[in-house]
């Protein structure tokens, strides 16, 4: 379920009224007075909640769902555990998009008098710099200093010993001990999500949180997107560059490197002890195991084993890349043959 602390969840609704609003076929009649107040994935849905599922991805796990109903398109539905109710529709995640958007909505941030929120709760030491804006319902933890102009969102929670730089801006997160967010930063935006539904392209919510583990480093202008669904984690003691893109339901392992201008897309898992050159671009739901080593400006679209060196474009093992590109160098300046020095 979306944290409250981050999110208000509006009044259960019924499935024939869901199906009417978002343009899906209801036509399960013994389930004409079941209600849903909640959107899920398939692996977290209970009674309560509606879930989707588009083209293949899910269908494996589709027959253990415990969800009450399930957005799928006409050819599917069958493959629904007794106790689902299809809700058929041509696009399931666009309508999914609509059920999330009707059933939660974000907490805004509106302040009491002051700067602070009367519902903040802040530590002893806790050192506030000019225009710095505290919704309400944050807690900061002692001797952390949030520079001038800082915004720190509804809900948010904030370790002891941490620094917050100017300007930077932080939401929907739960941030440990001793981290350092530089300014500009911004984590716990919607990561990037649309779907293409029948009016056009519809913005998926993001509905799920960013975890910052103890002593981690994000460097200034960086940007972390907090989940879809489950959370984006940064694992302790990962040090993040300037610049640095880290896209929804990603997940970061401990003493990780991530240089300026690397890009991680959607819902990638990242091991313990990584490195990443600078520019370097992980493709959505790939696997970098513990300890690999991905070269500057490396594009990475398939899955890194542990231990393993990796660059170029595409990214393969940096011995093998290192020899095609000399082969290639070689091929390139081979003369025809017949011709003659000069």
């Amino acid at each position: 379920m979306p944290d409250p602390r981050f999110f208000e969840t509006r009044s259960p609704i019924s499935l024939p009224e869901l199906a009417r609003l978002v343009g899906a076929d209801f036509s399960d009649t013994d389930h004409a007075s079941a209600m849903v107040g909640r959107v899920a994935s398939l692996a977290h849905a209970d009674a309560s909640s509606v879930c989707f599922v588009s083209g293949h991805r899910g269908l494996s796990s589709l027959s253990t769902t415990r969800a009450g109903a399930c957005f799928i398109a006409q050819v599917d539905a069958g493959r629904l555990p007794r106790g689902c109710v299809p809700l058929v529709t041509a696009t399931p995640q666009a309508a999914f998009a609509m059920a999330a958007n009707h059933l939660h909505q974000t907490r805004r941030h509106i302040s009491s008098s002051g700067q602070v929120h009367s519902s903040a709760n802040l530590e002893e030491g806790v050192t506030l710099g000019p225009g710095v804006a505290i919704g309400p319902g944050v807690s900061i933890g002692r001797n952390t200093f949030i520079s001038a102009g800082a915004v720190i969102g509804p809900g948010v929670s904030i370790g002891r010993d941490c620094l917050v730089g100017a300007r930077a801006c932080v939401g929907f997160a739960m941030i440990g001990d001793r981290v350092r967010i530089h300014a500009g930063a911004v984590i716990g935006e919607p990561g990037f999500g649309a779907a293409l539904g029948p009016f056009g392209i519809i913005d998926i919510p993001q509905l799920g949180r960013v975890i910052v583990q103890d002593a981690v480093t994000v460097g200034a202008g960086t940007c972390i997107d907090r989940g879809a669904l489950e959370d984006t984690v940064i694992g302790e003691n990962t040090k993040i560059d300037n610049l640095v893109q880290i896209g929804h339901n990603v997940v970061i392992g401990r003493n990780c490197l991530l240089a300026a201008h690397t890009g991680i897309s959607g819902s990638v898992s990242i091991g313990d002890g990584c490195q990443f050159g600078g520019r370097a671009g992980i493709a959505d739901h790939l696997t970098i195991g513990a300890g690999a080593r991905i070269g500057a400006a490396a594009g990475v679209m398939s899955n890194v084993p542990a231990g393993e060196s990796w660059g170029g474009f595409p990214a393969r093992p940096v011995k093998r890349w290192l020899r095609e590109t000399a082969i290639l160098s070689r091929l390139a300046n081979r003369r025809p043959h017949g011709e003659q020095r000069t």
